[in-house]
């Protein structure tokens, strides 16, 4: 018996994972191909960081290098790229040769995720490829506090209205501390992506230390936070000591 094709399978519209932002002023869709992958890597056994500098300076890949501000010897590398085999190859040969190979990687703050949009974008490609190097390689935004997190799966069955209201309380506190000029905040996804299953990477960056923390603090009181967040961390709290010139594709 020839197998039964249903006439829906026929007609179905071949599957579109582009990102999508808002329409423009005039009307046209606004659509890309291209995000951005970051990488945070962890070490230990680094209380210098000339020789450190030394060689992200020399590397192809835009980075930002951290001291680790829970580690007196500690430091963080992000990783910043439009293709993820760039990280695979740089960071293969960056960090396997000194002065890295020389420190202890702490795998448990190995955080990666890539840039998304929520369909709501009004400059697309900004929010893809710019903002979030605006954000890291900013010489005055000096503190970073890196975490992933993964939601409980019964916010998925969620209706999208009810998803939204709780999206947007969480986005508006977001926004209060950026206007203010005390946060502003890298959001990337990580399905599939992360060993332990977090679906999201949130960096937050601010020249002062103080409201990164209170931001967090605030956000523990939304429904996403106190009702459906299964997970949060490990933090990652850096201080920049080193910056790559920014770069645009």
């Amino acid at each position: 018996m020839r197998p039964q094709h249903s006439e829906s399978a026929h007609s179905s519209e071949p599957l579109d994972i582009r990102e999508v932002g808002a329409p423009t002023p005039d009307g046209d869709p606004q659509t890309s191909t291209k995000r951005l992958f970051l990488q945070l890597h962890a070490f230990d056994g680094a209380p210098q960081a000339e020789a450190l500098i030394e060689a992200l300076s020399a590397s192809s890949v835009e980075s930002v290098l951290y001291h680790d501000l829970n580690d007196p010897a500690g430091v963080g590398v992000l990783s910043i790229a439009t293709d993820p085999a760039d990280l695979v190859s740089e960071e293969r040969r960056l960090f396997g040769t000194q002065p890295f190979s020389e420190l202890r990687r702490k795998p448990e703050l190995t955080m990666i995720g890539r840039t998304y949009s929520t369909g709501r974008e009004p400059d697309l490609e900004d929010w893809l490829l710019v903002k979030p190097r605006r954000n890291v390689l900013n010489p005055a935004l000096r503190w970073a506090v890196w975490y992933p997190l993964r939601r409980k799966p019964e916010f998925y069955l969620l209706s999208k209205p009810d998803q939204g209201k709780i999206l947007a309380e969480h986005g508006m506190m977001g926004r209060t501390y950026a206007e203010a000029g005390y946060a502003n905040d890298i959001r990337l996804a990580c399905f599939g992506l992360d060993r332990h299953d977090n679906e999201f990477v949130i960096g937050l960056v601010g020249a002062d230390l103080y409201p990164l923390s209170r931001l967090v603090q605030d956000m523990r009181k939304t429904q996403q936070t106190a009702k459906y967040i299964d997970s949060l961390g490990p933090f990652f709290v850096g201080h920049v000591c080193w910056q790559s010139p920014m770069q645009i594709d």
